[in-house]
Parts: C-alpha cells; structure tokens; sequence
C-alpha cells in the first residue's frame, strides 16, 4: 500500500487517493474536469452522469490514465495557454491524457480506449451526453485510436472502476440510485463552466 502512494507519477498530486479495505486497492478518484495517469496496480474511479470518462491505456508496458470531461468542445483557446482547467472540455481532456500516458512510456500504436458515460441526466435541458457521446467516437475515428470497449447512454448514471496497468473496467449502472444528486451535480458544475466562460470570452457549443 505505501508503495502504492509513493509512486504517484509527478503532476498527479493533487487527486484524491485512498486504500480501500475491501478491495485491498488504492483508489484513485477522478471528479469532473479532472484526469490521471499511473503505471500502478491500482484502481481509477469515476460517477459519470452525462460527462464522458476515456480510459487510455498501453497494456503491453502497463500504463494508462482517465479523464472525465462535461462538455465536448472549448474553442478560442490557444494551445500555449492550455492548462488543466481545460479538462472540463473533451478536446483538451483528451489531449492531455494521450500526451500524459505517452509521456510517460506507452507506445501509440499500442494504445487502446474504452469509453464509457454520457447518459440523459439533466432532464430540464438539452441531451449534453449525446452531443459528448458524438464527440468522443469522431475523436476516437479521427486520431485512429482502437476503440475496445464502450458503455454510453441510456438514462442512468455509472460508475467506472479502470485499472490503468491491465486495462480492466468494471461499469455499475446506477439505475435509480443518485439520479437526483447527480443532475444536481452537473447543473451546478455546468453553471461554474458558464460563469467563468463568461469571463474569458469562450464559446460553448
């Protein structure tokens, strides 16, 4: 286990990591807007509502990450002032998480993704996983990625448990468990993104 915490690639510092008793893991806990990588054996976890999470991984060499991003696409922003805020965006999260996991061993050829999320939450606006649900397969099309595995859709929250070293997902629909404080959630993380948006001149699409 203390290895485990030792090793946590440089950059991620700042997620929340914790040892689960029962599964004997460590956790990883990936929240909106955010993304890690590791080459450990340890467990990447996400709620996703109508966010998508893109687990990339090279299995050959045992590194992997995942990202959880709300809306699909941040334009006007230029690459030179890209940061992690820019993780709330599908574009940027998934950038950032390809570059990381290459950064730190994996092969591009070898790299394979799951997909996973983007369901019908907020029930008072617009089908935001459906417009995330196009955008990661075009991404996943445009940058030859190999897509292995997906779970979207549906009118139900997930949970995804990822294992970056094995490339292992476990999904557990919530169903009707959440449904309310989830929506809740993500309306309230939606409005964050539009106030500060508001600020920077970004176009939301």
């Amino acid at each position: 286990m203390d290895d485990n915490f030792k090793s946590v690639l440089h950059g991620f510092e700042h997620i929340k990591r914790f040892w689960d008793s029962d599964q004997r893991q460590v956790i990883a806990k990936v929240l909106p807007g955010e993304f890690y990588v590791s080459k450990n054996d340890e467990v990447i976890s996400t709620v996703l509502g109508s966010c998508i999470a893109a687990c990339i991984y090279d299995d050959k060499l045992g590194v992997g990450g995942m990202n959880h991003f709300m809306l699909p696409i941040e334009k006007g922003a230029e690459p030179t002032r890209a940061h992690n805020l820019n993780c709330r965006y599908g574009n940027w999260a998934m950038e950032f998480l390809i570059n990381e996991v290459l950064k730190n061993g994996a092969s591009r050829q070898n790299l394979k993704i799951k997909l996973f999320g983007g369901g019908k939450i907020i029930r008072s606006m617009t089908d935001i996983g459906l417009g995330n649900i196009r955008f990661a397969y075009s991404y996943v099309q445009e940058e030859g990625l190999e897509l292995v595995s997906h779970d979207v859709g549906g009118p139900w929250p997930r949970k995804v448990n990822f294992n970056p070293q094995t490339g292992n997902a476990q999904v557990k629909k919530l169903r009707d468990m959440h449904t309310d404080e989830i929506e809740q959630r993500e309306v309230r993380y939606l409005h964050d993104i539009e106030e500060q948006d508001s600020k920077t001149d970004i176009e939301l699409f």
